[in-house]
Order: C-alpha cells, then sequence, then structure tokens
C-alpha cells in the first residue's frame, strides 16, 4: 500500500470514528422506540454535537428540563441534549406490574435510548432521582463517558432507606400524615400512582461497593440547603473519581441555579 493511500484511509477512518456517535441522531425531533421488554419509551432531542442525556427527576417527566438553565445552557455550547420520560412517567408506558420496575429496567431503557440512537459514547446527568438511574447507567453502560449527579446523597445506597419505603406506602394507599400533600399533588396532576408507587418499591440501589468500581469521572453536586438526601461530599468520596460541587439552594431550587448549571457545564466540557 503507497504511503500517501495508507495516510488517507487513516485520516478517513478516524473521521468515521469521530462523527459515527452522532450522525444518526435527528436534531430537534420526539419520538418513542421498544425498549428492551418492549415497553415504549418516549424521548426528545435538541441540538447538535456531544449527546448528553438527562434524566428528570420523582413526579416529573423529560420536559422539566426545558425550565431549567442547565437545559438551553447545554444547547447553546454545542451539545446535543436528549430527555426521554422515564417508564411510568409523562407519554412513556406506565406498566403496573412489579417486574416492570425491578433489575435495572430504567438505566436499561436508557442503554436502549442508546442503541435506538446509535450512540458509541454519551454523557448523562441526573437530577434527584434522576441521579440513582444515572448511577446505574454508568455501572451498566461502557458507553457512558462521565456522569453528574444531582440533588442526591448517600441514603440511596441503603436498600432499607426509609423515606423511599414511607413514599412507597403512602402512594400504595396507606396514611401517611406527613406525606399526604404529596399523595394529594400527585392526585390532582393525574399521575399514574401505582406507577409510581412501583418506582419507589422497586427503585435501585448502588452499593458503596458498587460505587467504588465506577471509574469514570463523576460530578456530585447539590444545594447547601438541600437536607433531603443525605451528603453529597460522602457520595462523591464513595467514587475513586467522584468531584463534589455545592451551589446556594435547596433541593427543590438547586436545579433551576444558573450556578448549577455552570458547575455541570464546565464539568461536561472538561471530561
Amino acid at each position: 500500500m503507497q504511503p500517501r493511500f495508507r495516510k488517507c484511509l487513516l485520516v478517513w477512518m478516524i473521521m468515521c470514528l469521530a462523527t459515527t456517535t452522532f450522525a444518526t441522531i435527528p436534531p430537534d425531533s420526539s419520538g418513542s422506540y421498544a425498549s428492551f421488554d418492549h415497553t415504549r419509551i418516549h424521548f426528545t432531542i435538541k441540538g447538535k454535537g456531544t449527546p448528553v442525556i438527562l434524566l428528570h427527576g420523582f413526579m416529573q417527566q423529560g420536559d422539566a428540563w426545558f425550565k431549567y438553565p442547565l437545559y438551553d445552557s447545554l444547547i447553546r455550547q454545542g451539545y446535543c441534549v436528549i430527555t426521554p420520560d422515564l417508564r411510568g412517567n409523562g407519554l412513556s408506558d406506565k406498566p403496573h406490574e412489579e417486574n416492570a420496575y425491578a433489575n435495572d429496567a430504567e438505566a436499561r431503557d436508557i442503554m436502549a435510548l442508546a442503541d435506538h440512537l446509535h450512540l458509541n459514547a454519551y454523557k448523562i446527568v441526573g437530577y434527584s432521582r434522576g441521579a440513582i438511574i444515572a448511577s446505574r447507567v454508568l455501572l451498566l453502560d461502557n458507553r457512558v463517558r462521565c456522569g453528574v449527579m444531582g440533588g442526591m446523597g448517600t441514603a440511596f445506597t441503603n436498600p432499607g432507606w426509609p423515606r423511599r419505603w414511607l413514599f412507597y406506602r403512602a402512594l400504595s394507599g396507606e396514611n401517611v400524615p406527613e406525606l399526604a400533600a404529596m399523595v394529594k399533588n400527585v392526585q390532582s396532576a393525574g399521575l399514574d400512582q401505582q406507577a409510581l408507587a412501583l418506582q419507589q418499591k422497586e427503585q435501585p440501589a448502588s452499593t458503596p461497593q458498587e460505587l467504588a468500581g465506577i471509574h469514570k469521572p463523576v460530578l456530585v453536586i447539590g444545594g447547601d440547603k438541600d437536607e433531603d438526601n443525605d451528603t453529597g461530599g460522602a457520595l462523591a468520596a464513595m467514587m475513586p473519581t467522584g468531584m463534589h460541587a455545592t451551589v446556594t439552594g435547596d433541593h427543590n431550587s438547586t436545579v433551576r441555579s444558573p450556578y448549577f448549571a455552570a458547575w455541570v457545564i464546565d464539568f461536561l466540557q472538561n471530561h
């Protein structure tokens, strides 16, 4: 093979590898796909560039991100932003069988989304319960380059997390006075209460031993007044490459902060 031809072939192969990751993603679109168990998962896509999948919190859906500064900031910085509705939420299917949410079903949905979009690599950001699912994706999918876990501390690493089981009991119809307002909000918003209950019952717990096996860069970021899910610093310390950042805010306001967006953008750009 002539040296000049060999050089041209090498350049062509490098260009193909560089573009395969995003070439098949249709910009500014929405749709659905059949996940590993045929559950249909809805998603939207906005922007072009490196794919970033955003995972919403409990009692939300993908479009919750649209009103947060991070969403528009990512698009302006040249990212392709993908926002799925996790199963049981939004326009995605809402199965009422326990096993539909067990065995990392939600994380496997995200892996199936990456398959559907032919992604060779992507980054992931989750907030609150979305951060829990992000931790599972980080563990299970080698295509993830780095991750952000927002609004989450060490509480979810305990399978017996009392708060989680209180939510399950309240959503299952038990009288839990401290969560009566939450149940009323679920009902008034027309959310699928049974699906939400099952999401709590089958919610995955990444153990400290599992988290110690994550060697990808992970940013744990939360508000200085967020006491909902224990401490983010301790969670970051469980991962060999974990980093921790704090911004002003509580659990609900932190994700709305431009400083939260700035931290996440800086992290993604450098990893």
